[in-house]
């Protein structure tokens, strides 16, 4: 099983239905491979609930789980900001959760992401 970390776009596209990310996400539910979302990526695609049923639900599977910032995490993630000069904490809280867990990230902005950290395992949407 090899994880994957969902950024905002990911959840966006899944959401909007785009079928290159659902397939993915699917696989990976298919394959029981775990679906991580660090908790301000919820933050930043979460909108309505009533009007995310498709968000919704993938975030209420059992093979998703939402990841909470602790306090380790959120000194790595401010760390990775300062080291990258940026100030993209949520970028900065995926790329964390990639490297606690060895998980690949599905992601709208690999150039980011590598930015924070060139050797994450990153699949482009």
């Amino acid at each position: 099983m090899t994880a994957v970390v969902l950024d905002t776009g990911a959840l966006i596209g899944f959401e909007r239905n785009d079928r290159r990310i659902v397939a993915i996400i699917v696989r990976a539910l298919e394959h029981h491979d775990p679906l991580l979302v660090p908790a301000g990526v919820v933050a930043q695609a979460w909108r309505d609930g009533s009007r995310q049923t498709r968000l919704a639900r993938l975030l209420g599977s059992a093979l998703c789980e939402v990841l909470v910032l602790d306090d380790r995490q959120a000194r790595a993630a401010g760390q990775i900001c300062g080291v990258a000069a940026t100030t993209d904490v949520v970028d900065a809280s995926v790329a964390v959760a990639a490297r606690d867990h060895g998980a690949r990230v599905l992601t709208s902005d690999p150039d980011d992401l590598r930015r924070l950290d060139h050797r994450l395992d990153v699949v482009a949407i």
